[in-house]
């Protein structure tokens, strides 16, 4: 394997678990969040384990062994009501985002447009939950992280 497809398969792992990481999210989320947010959340966890699942097919046809899902992932704050619950919803999408960024970096062709579009979703779902958006989402995340392809908790 080359060096530019073992960084691709990494980038593409690294996917894999930040969906595995937000559909554990979305699954507090989904707890928390009230009726009238709760279609949202369930069409974002939806969309969340369709791309989880694309994923993992993609890291097979790499021939790579998909990541498994963790047990359980720390949560980046307390999430005891429906407002909590909206900014976990931005959180995840934000983490998302970011590492799709990453994979627009090392894809190519059709894996590098659909991580686009990844990033692109995760993006408009983070500014429908948060109410306004960032200049260059998935970028702006990785402000002072040393290593740009770390998986993200939920």
């Amino acid at each position: 394997m080359s060096e530019a497809e073992d960084r691709e398969l990494r980038a593409v792992q690294a996917a894999l678990a930040a969906e595995h990481a937000a559909v554990y999210g979305y699954g507090v989320v989904g707890g928390r969040i009230g009726d009238d947010l709760r279609a949202e959340a369930r069409t974002a966890y939806d969309a969340h384990r369709s791309r989880r699942d694309a994923l993992a097919r993609e890291v097979r046809d790499l021939g790579g062994r998909p990541v498994a899902a963790a047990a359980g992932y720390a949560l980046p704050f307390q999430v005891p009501d429906a407002a909590a619950a909206v900014r976990l919803a931005a959180e995840l999408e934000d983490r998302v985002a970011a590492v799709y960024a990453d994979l627009v970096r090392a894809g190519d062709g059709g894996r590098r447009a659909l991580a686009a579009g990844a990033l692109r979703e995760a993006a408009v779902r983070a500014v429908r939950w948060r109410g306004e958006s960032v200049a260059f989402p998935g970028l702006a995340e990785r402000a002072g992280q040393a290593s740009p392809s770390a998986a993200p908790t939920a």
